[in-house]
Formats: structure tokens, C-alpha cells, sequence
């Protein structure tokens, strides 16, 4: 079994995921001239990047990117679409990304299970947790048939699935502190070493929540929509 990974950009990883999958991942480096797919393996991941999900001029390789999603929601593909990656998602099928009204997601901020988590492959059991933020767009129409199944209070669309097994989510489950720094550290934040401290300090938690989700995810790539 396999997983295609789009990455847009050295600095946003696979970070915890590349343990904690358990599957072989073939990383895309669209940045470094690496043509995106027009299929994924066995399962997909589209990470985080610093372009908006409508800036083509900054990542000339998203209208493909974009393909590539549509087609594993389609086809059933089991994806997993992250930051930049769940904005894209949202735009490849119809739904609306635009410049957040509320500024800024930066840091360690709470999420929180919406009814549908519940009976959730990913998200059962995941209730309210905290989890990395780095983002000023946001999903502000999502999909047709979108399953909402996490929120937040300064963005409310926190994470949803299309279909029976795609899955966009806002936050970061991928990024380690060292990550996190690396992101803050290219930033103007007056409140970067805070920010690092409280991240770095979490990260016990961040672990014990979103590990289990990759697991999840990793479980659905080997049995696909009937798991």
C-alpha cells in the first residue's frame, strides 16, 4: 500500500505522519519541478503551504493539485487533505476559500467535535482537543455533501469529510514543534516564543490525539470504503 503526499513546500512536511502511517508514502515536490499525478496510489495527502488556495501564480502546480483531488473524491480514493490542502479540496469541489475575516490562526488552539465526529472513521473519539494552527484563509462554503465534523471559534469549519472516505482539516495534526518553529521563525510575530513554548509543552497531547486519527487514516488506505 501506498500514499501519494503532495508537498508545496520544504519548510510544511509530512512531520508525525511520516511515523506514524505505517505505509510506504511517495512524496510529490511540485516546488522542486515534480509533476503532480493525475492519480494518487493507494491513498493521498495534499500538506500545508504558504500560498492561498487560489494563488496559481505562487504554486502553478495547484489547478493540477486541484484535479487530483476531484478525481480521488471520485474515485473513492482515501484522502487526507491538510491546511493549504484542505483549502484546495474545498475549492476543487465546489465549495469557497476566501481571505479569513478573523485574522490570523497561529499556535495551540482548541478544536471541537461537531455530532457527526462521533460515528466518524477519523474523528470518533477525538471530542475537544487542542491542535496547531497556521492559517488566515479559511473554508467559508464547504461542498455539497460535506459531513462538518469539527469546529472552532475563530474559524468554524475545523475539519470535514466528503464522501466515505475523503477528509480535509484545517489545523496541523502533522506538525511537530520544531515544525512549528521553523513557520514562526519566518514570521513577524511579536508572540513567536510564546507561541513555540506552548506548542512544544503540548506536545504530549498533540500526540495522544492526532496519532490515533493517522492510524485511522492509514486503516482506511488498506481497507478502503468498506473498512
Amino acid at each position: 500500500m501506498r500514499i501519494t503526499v503532495i508537498e508545496h513546500e520544504a519548510e510544511a512536511g509530512l512531520g508525525y505522519l511520516a511515523g506514524w502511517l505505517g505505509l510506504t508514502c511517495e512524496v510529490v515536490r511540485p516546488y522542486l519541478g515534480e509533476e503532480v499525478p493525475e492519480r494518487a496510489a493507494d491513498g493521498l495527502i495534499v500538506l500545508g503551504g504558504a500560498a492561498a488556495a487560489w494563488e496559481d501564480e505562487r504554486g502553478p502546480w495547484q489547478p493540477a493539485t486541484r484535479d487530483l483531488l476531484r478525481r480521488a473524491v471520485d474515485e473513492a480514493t482515501p484522502t487526507l487533505a491538510i491546511c493549504l490542502g484542505a483549502q484546495l479540496l474545498t475549492m476543487a469541489c465546489g465549495g469557497t476559500v476566501e481571505r479569513g475575516g478573523n485574522g490570523l490562526e497561529v499556535g495551540l488552539c482548541e478544536v471541537a467535535a461537531l455530532p457527526a465526529a462521533a460515528s466518524d472513521r477519523l474523528f470518533s473519539g477525538v471530542g475537544t482537543a487542542v491542535a496547531v494552527q497556521y492559517h488566515q484563509d479559511a473554508m467559508t462554503r464547504l461542498p455539497g455533501g460535506a459531513v462538518p465534523l469539527m469546529t472552532g471559534s475563530r474559524y468554524p469549519n475545523q475539519a470535514y469529510r466528503l464522501g466515505e472516505v475523503a477528509w480535509a482539516v484545517q489545523f496541523h495534526p502533522e506538525a511537530t514543534p520544531e515544525i512549528f518553529a521553523s513557520w514562526t521563525a519566518d514570521s513577524d510575530l511579536d508572540s513567536a516564543e510564546d507561541l513555540n513554548a506552548e506548542v512544544k509543552a503540548a506536545e504530549s497531547t498533540l500526540v495522544a490525539t492526532w496519532r490515533p486519527m493517522a492510524a485511522a487514516f492509514a486503516n482506511v488506505v488498506r481497507t478502503g470504503a468498506a473498512g
